[in-house]
């Protein structure tokens, strides 16, 4: 069950008095996860809130060093962190009858759906997990629970607690009204686990909820603190929105270049395809080389992507052998290949003759109100997108970009850091610096869009832009 209401609903206090349920059951246990450790032991954090509720439960022991309160019945809860992916591999072996997310948009989904493989218990009490979160339509969750919500973003009334089930195939969910429904959408997958395993084939399928809330209905913290409510009407139109109105869908964000709701649009404007058909092939990458960022190969038919490469770690050789096979496989002419040229992408020039060098702080085209070539195809992508130019159709999105996201997922995860700079004393339009980028994606560089970005160097003047060709 996922909670997702606005701020100073009560979901962490809920959290919290969800797991003293089966205290008094001696083989359960629980373990409550926030993304960092000083999330937990921040002043009126998760910790301080356990010790204003667990003290009053007699027999309740603290252990603040340890974050784990122990009951009279053996029963322990623990409280503990996931900051980085490999912290997930520390809970191998574990039984885990209880786990809860406070704050579960924070967390990757992997993490998620590996945590739930240690969601097992021998103690009589069926395996469950309970999450909370705010509002965030950036986050993989806000597509988990999008049959709970509105095309307002707002939870719809009548779905609130209303149970549905799915399993997983290939990073696709399959969903329906009853576990029946489910095993017969995903037999194709199921009926070979089933034979192999032995296991009926209901045990595959999860079920899930969503309830969301208002800090209206918290009548108690109203009363006590009554100032909160303007804390939250102090904020800015987006987070007033999120956090006091609960809505999962909007997305302000007055310095996005890339809309939000549109660039969702990229993945279901199939009318491109058409558009597009007559146009030549090209490609687009971003050069990373070992210990650096990832290495992106895009490959366009016109403005719809057909098919991408993408590296973690790539020697040169694996660079060039990379980018010539994606233009083997679809017939595109090395003098259709950009590749950035700034950094470690120097090393391209002469190994693809005629591919063009794409100079990020490079000269804008005449005419135009940039800073640099990079700013001026980064606005002019976010235009195409508003105008719903772009298609990446359905097999190409859910291809896996990393080991925790397709590309669908890392594209919607950094749009967020795709934001217009301050312009300088000429009034040019400029992107923010990369670093600042990073602030946004866990210290990442936007690999994926800085590769997507390039494309619109097709569609200006050549004429007036400084390009060089190898």
């Amino acid at each position: 069950m996922i909670g997702g209401g606005a701020a100073g609903v009560g979901k962490t206090f809920t959290l919290l008095l969800e797991s003293l349920r089966n205290v008094n059951n001696k083989g359960f246990g629980g373990v409550i996860f926030r993304r960092t450790n000083p999330m937990i032991r921040a002043e009126g954090g998760l910790w301080d809130a356990s010790e204003k509720l667990f003290s009053l439960i007699d027999g309740a022991t603290p252990r603040r060093s340890q974050l784990e309160w122990s009951f009279t019945s053996g029963v322990k809860l623990k409280f503990s962190h996931l900051e980085y992916e490999k912290n997930i591999y520390d809970w191998q072996g574990s039984e885990i009858p209880l786990i809860g997310f406070d704050e579960l948009t924070h967390f990757t989904k992997k993490m998620f759906f590996y945590l739930l493989s240690r969601n097992r218990s021998t103690s009589g009490v069926k395996p469950y997990v309970r999450a909370t979160c705010n509002p965030d339509p950036d986050s993989w969750v806000r597509e988990f629970i999008d049959w709970w919500i509105g095309e307002d973003g707002f939870p719809i009334p009548e779905r609130q607690g209303v149970l549905r089930y799915f399993m997983v195939d290939n990073n696709n969910y399959i969903w329906g009204d009853s576990k029946e429904e489910v095993i017969e959408k995903g037999w194709h997958v199921l009926e070979e686990l089933c034979e192999k395993s032995g296991v009926a084939p209901d045990h595959f399928v999860k079920s899930l909820t969503f309830i969301g809330g208002s800090i209206y209905d918290n009548k108690e913290l109203l009363k006590v603190d009554p100032g909160y409510l303007g804390n939250l009407n102090s904020q800015s139109e987006e987070e007033k929105s999120r956090l006091l109105m609960g809505n999962w869908n909007v997305k302000i964000g007055g310095d996005d270049i890339l809309d939000y709701f549109k660039t969702r649009d990229i993945f279901t404007n199939t009318y491109v395809a058409d558009l597009s058909k007559y146009e030549p092939r090209r490609i687009t990458t971003d050069i990373a080389l070992k210990g650096s960022d990832k290495f992106v190969v895009y490959v366009w038919q016109g403005r719809m992507m057909i098919d991408f490469l993408v590296m973690d770690k790539s020697k040169g050789n694996e660079v060039i052998d990379g980018i010539k096979k994606m233009a083997r496989k679809h017939f595109v002419s090395y003098s259709n290949v950009v590749f950035d040229n700034d950094g470690v992408g120097g090393f391209v020039d002469g190994f693809i003759d005629g591919a063009i060098e794409f100079m990020n702080g490079g000269r804008p085209k005449k005419g135009e109100n940039y800073q640099n070539l990079k700013s001026q195809c980064y606005f002019k992508t976010g235009d195409a997108i508003m105008r719903g130019e772009y298609y990446i159709p359905e097999h190409v999105a859910n291809m896996p970009y990393s080991k925790d996201r397709t590309l669908k997922e890392q594209l919607l995860y950094e749009r967020r850091a795709i934001k217009r700079g301050k312009p300088n004393s000429d009034g040019k339009l400029v992107v923010i610096k990369k670093e600042e980028m990073k602030v946004f994606l866990d210290n990442n560089s936007p690999d994926a869009w800085d590769a997507f970005m390039m494309n619109e160097l097709f569609y200006l003047d050549f004429d007036d832009i400084e390009v060089s060709y190898s």
